[in-house]
């Protein structure tokens, strides 16, 4: 069995970027690769890696994170945590779990440096994935 989280926005989306998600979605695959439960975390609004949300996760037994643009600092803190980071995912939360279900999804290996560089200044927000 393994523990996924997403981070979802409205709409049934990914939040494109992780430390402003609406909540997270957490689903238990089984080992035959169904899902066998899903449940959703409010989500405290504010930057990933300087949130409570990695240890908040890892308590709930999640070992992987699907998430679009995130920055390293909250990859290390989720890493920290004992769990993975799959970056690059878009699109509808049911769809990105039937792609990597199927092991369709790879991981795009870009962090939003962008994030990094200009945390809170207001301007746009803009990730390489």
């Amino acid at each position: 069995m393994k523990k996924i989280a997403i981070p979802v926005s409205e709409n049934n989306q990914l939040e494109d970027h992780f430390g402003q998600c609406e909540f997270y979605g957490i689903y238990t695959i089984s080992d035959k690769n169904e899902i066998i439960n899903a449940q959703i975390l409010e989500s405290e609004q504010g930057c990933g890696c300087k949130s409570n949300i990695a240890s908040v996760l890892a308590m709930q037994g999640v070992t992987l994170m699907l998430a679009g643009g995130i920055g390293a600092g909250a990859i290390n803190v989720l890493n920290n945590s004992g769990i993975d980071v799959l970056r690059g995912c878009s699109g509808n939360v049911t769809d990105i779990l039937a792609q990597y279900i199927n092991g369709q999804l790879i991981d795009s290996g870009e962090s939003c440096l962008q994030h990094e560089h200009h945390h809170g200044d207001g301007d746009g927000h803009s990730c390489g994935h």
